[in-house]
């Protein structure tokens, strides 16, 4: 039996693209004055020097930031992530193919109530797909809330 090097072992895992690193985008004047949060504006006036895009000043938020399409909205475990915002979405993921579904996870809305969540698991259990934000415990019909009196 041939084992493997550790060089052959790196070089068969699939390289997936990284996202771009990219610049902090604060206010001018951030960490100069304590009044000045850590935040974005956009600078709008017409003496501002980052506006005017001075280098020191630092970087402006553009489109040359944005990575690629293969990697956005994907996870670290390299699942891409689909929001479900009612019965609607599941029927969608009931339509993908089966090694479409391999590679997705499902991230419930906010919106939606313990109830409907309940109601539409067994449908994406059924896929095969792992829910991020619902735990199967956790009960629809209104458990126990609060102090208890």
């Amino acid at each position: 039996m041939v084992t493997k090097t550790n060089k052959e072992n790196k070089k068969s895992k699939i390289k997936r693209p990284k996202k771009k690193s990219k610049p902090t985008f604060n206010v001018l004047n951030y960490g100069f004055f304590k009044a000045v949060k850590e935040r974005w504006r956009k600078p709008r006036g017409t003496a501002n020097k980052k506006r005017r895009k001075f280098k020191w000043a630092g970087a402006l938020p553009k489109i040359g930031y944005k990575n690629p399409d293969s990697v956005r909205s994907v996870r670290e475990d390299g699942r891409k992530e689909i929001l479900v915002r009612g019965m609607p979405d599941v029927e969608k993921l009931k339509s993908l193919p089966s090694h479409e579904l391999h590679g997705l996870c499902v991230r419930f809305a906010s919106s939606l109530s313990k109830k409907t969540r309940a109601k539409m698991l067994p449908a994406i259990n059924q896929l095969g797909v792992r829910v991020l934000n619902f735990k199967s415990n956790e009960s629809a019909a209104g458990g126990k809330s609060g102090v208890e009196r």
